[in-house]
């Protein structure tokens, strides 16, 4: 279209589009607002597997996003393979980050494959993909090929490294990103080998970044009409995530260590064993330190000249840390917990999944919830641990079976008919 048009009409084709995606902005906003769960009503394509992308999505869909999840032929997410331990025929890892979704299984490779992302991509609100950089263009489904059908698409990508530089077409994985980022450089025992955690945390923290970003993206879309990409990666999650770590090389010079359970610069605080597990303590103030040896009746440490503050505890800290340890070790986990209760310092056992599970305040939190999955009978799955006064936060479907909602959902938003269905079918570009 000219900038004139017939008639005399100077107004361009951009200037007409601006106005009604501001319209269609103030809609959202009523829209998004009315409803009790805060994402009521937002759409997201969900093209990722494996971890930080399915728990960013999972977390959107907590809050009531419908979520689609685009599975690859028979195959699906790599991680319904990942076990044992499996609940029917899907594993327990896959059920842990992929409840309220939906499943289609589609051949991205194909171009029937291609259009019906298309189509569905011009329905949604939120993209999320996880590929390779370069991969999704190839497939003519990148962010500037979407962005032209629907400018309104909030476009997350999930990296390893960064979606350009040195390290870009490599594959990215937690404990390889944790690697490269510092993470395992810092933990592991003080005179040991490195370690990695004990549950993908970098993964962890790349979803919860990417959620974040998807929700400011949102915000930001109420205001001017417009959807934006969105680029994530697990290396600079990772580098972030050194925080005071971070700031104490670049500001003083200062390489990090290995501490075990200890803190660099805070003594006591550790894991002590007892005499029947460990115990985790933190004397993270004088006023507290003086309670902690009053309690484990060791008032004189309290008043030794070389403990009397933090900086000498550091600096003296071998020796603290065997007075202590000595003492703590002459009692159980039970006895430590009477005699800790309704201090001012911070304690608290080192428990198995068991304990966990078992724990009072774990209980009262209600982080095991249960819903019904179709062949695996009920589950019980670790809930949201953020609640809301005004907005949903729950679990209303189960994880999905593979490709268990292909059929109803092109039938329903895209208007396929059964034969058309099944003509895909048979060719191979969904199952």
């Amino acid at each position: 279209m000219d900038s004139k048009q017939a008639g005399g009409q100077t107004e361009t084709s951009t200037e007409t589009l601006e106005k009604i995606f501001l319209r269609k902005a103030l809609i959202l906003c009523v829209k998004y607002s009315s409803s009790s769960d805060a994402l009521s009503g937002v759409k997201v394509l969900d093209l990722t597997r494996v971890l930080a992308g399915p728990y960013c999505t999972q977390i959107l869909g907590d809050l009531g996003a419908d979520i689609l999840k685009v599975e690859r032929i028979k195959v699906g997410d790599d991680t319904r393979s990942w076990g044992p331990p499996f609940v029917g025929n899907t594993s327990c890892y896959f059920i842990s980050i992929n409840r309220n979704k939906k499943s289609i299984c589609i051949d991205l490779k194909s171009q029937s494959g291609m259009e019906i992302i298309q189509q569905l991509a011009t329905q949604s609100d939120i993209l999320v993909e996880n590929y390779l950089p370069g991969k999704m263009e190839e497939y003519g489904l990148g962010y500037e090929n979407l962005k032209k059908i629907n400018p309104q698409l909030i476009y997350c990508s999930i990296t390893g490294y960064g979606s350009s530089g040195p390290y870009a077409s490599r594959p990215g994985y937690d404990v390889i990103a944790s690697s490269i980022g510092g993470l395992m450089y810092v933990t592991g025992p003080e005179d040991g080998d490195p370690c990695k955690t004990g549950v993908a945390l970098t993964d962890l923290a790349t979803g919860l970044y990417a959620h974040g970003a998807i929700m400011a993206a949102l915000f930001q879309r109420q205001k001017t009409g417009y959807g934006q990409r969105i680029c994530a990666n697990l290396l600079s999650t990772q580098v972030a995530c050194l925080v005071n770590l971070g700031s104490n090389y670049l500001m003083a010079g200062q390489e990090a260590n290995r501490w075990g359970t200890a803190h660099e610069s805070i003594v006591p605080y550790q894991a002590f064993a007892t005499s029947d597990g460990y115990m985790t303590i933190g004397g993270t103030n004088d006023r507290q330190f003086r309670e902690l040896c009053s309690r484990i009746n060791r008032s004189y440490l309290s008043s030794d000249p070389k403990y009397l503050t933090n900086a000498l505890r550091v600096e003296h800290r071998r020796e603290l840390v065997e007075e202590l340890g000595k003492t703590l070790s002459t009692k159980t986990n039970a006895e430590w917990l009477e005699l800790f209760r309704d201090a001012h310092f911070s304690y608290g056992p080192i428990n198995s999944l068991t304990e966990v599970f078992a724990d009072p305040q774990v209980q009262h939190n209600e982080m095991v919830q249960e819903i019904d999955h179709p062949s695996a009978g009920t589950l019980k799955l670790v809930g949201p641990p953020v609640k809301f006064s005004g907005t949903g936060n729950r679990i209303r479907l189960p994880p999905p079976e593979l490709g268990q909602h292909t059929e109803s959902v092109l039938q329903e938003r895209l208007g396929y008919s059964l034969a058309q269905i099944q003509q895909l079918r048979d060719r191979g570009v969904i199952n």
